[in-house]
């Protein structure tokens, strides 16, 4: 599958930290999430373990951003903390003027219902309905009505059009990780937040869906924060953030695969950056 890396022409560059001299109402009308000294720690005394060290990032709305590093160095607890899925240690994260760190467990539940789309390795499919029941079934819980022209749209993108009838059994990993991404999208979040969702699917399943995030970004203005480990994955992004020691070290716009690899051997065996 073609890998698809033009970009509108109207869509301005990530916003990593808070740009000098900014205006708080654009700078919150062009980021989708950030964090500004974000700190998540486990353990105390002699297990006490730095996941995440003062870490401040954010993610421009409508772009891909993928966040990578070597095992251990804090990618999937900053996109958990970020996401509301893990309680921070110290700092503040955002989704849109939302401050989740705080919030109550009863509104972080209904942010995260209401805002967030996720997608993780394994499907989380039930068996036992449709894939359009699949899709629709967070809006069912909720007790809201998909909007019929975007869900139609959605299943559209990520080509799914013939396969709403039949149930997960029935369908391929990749087909299943479709109806995945599908149901983050088919509510309208603010943002998507993905951990490794193509850690399961084999190169040409993982692919496809990876093509149908590019476009979910590209044809329909959708946010996509990645977690993944994998440089070719990485490239469908607009830009790469990379972590190590529970800090970010570097970033990356307009990733290419060798350039991410390269980037990546510059970490040492034990995951720090030289």
């Amino acid at each position: 599958m073609e890998c698809i890396r033009q970009l509108p022409p109207d869509r301005s560059p990530a916003l990593a930290l808070h740009p000098s001299g900014a205006s708080t109402a654009t700078y919150t009308e062009t980021v989708a999430a950030r964090a500004t000294d974000l700190a998540k720690v486990y353990g105390e005394g002699e297990t006490r373990v730095v996941a995440l060290d003062s870490v401040s990032v954010s993610f421009g709305k409508g772009e891909f951003t993928a966040i990578m590093g070597p095992s251990g160095s804090g990618k999937s607890t900053l996109m958990h903390c970020m996401a509301g899925l893990d309680r921070t240690s110290g700092g503040s994260a955002y989704i849109g003027d939302t401050e989740i760190t705080g919030l109550s467990d009863r509104k972080l539940t209904l942010l995260r219902r209401d805002s967030l789309g996720f997608i993780f390795q394994a499907f989380n499919l039930l068996p036992t309905l449709t894939a359009l029941e699949n899709i629709t079934l967070p809006m069912d819980i909720a007790g809201r009505k998909p909007d019929k022209q975007w869900l139609d749209m959605v299943v559209e993108t990520v080509g799914l059009s013939g396969r709403l009838k039949h149930r997960p059994s029935e369908l391929s990993g990749g087909q299943q990780q479709r109806v995945a991404v599908a149901r983050a999208l088919a509510g309208k979040p603010h943002i998507i937040f993905g951990d490794e969702p193509t850690g399961n699917l084999d190169s040409r399943s993982g692919a496809e869906v990876l093509g149908f995030l590019r476009n979910s970004v590209r044809e329909l203005g959708q946010t996509v924060v990645m977690v993944t480990h994998d440089p070719a994955a990485a490239s469908y992004a607009d830009r790469v953030v990379f972590l190590a020691d529970g800090r970010i070290v570097d970033e990356m716009h307009e990733p290419t695969a060798d350039a991410v690899l390269d980037r990546m051997k510059q970490f040492d065996a034990r995951g720090r950056t030289s």
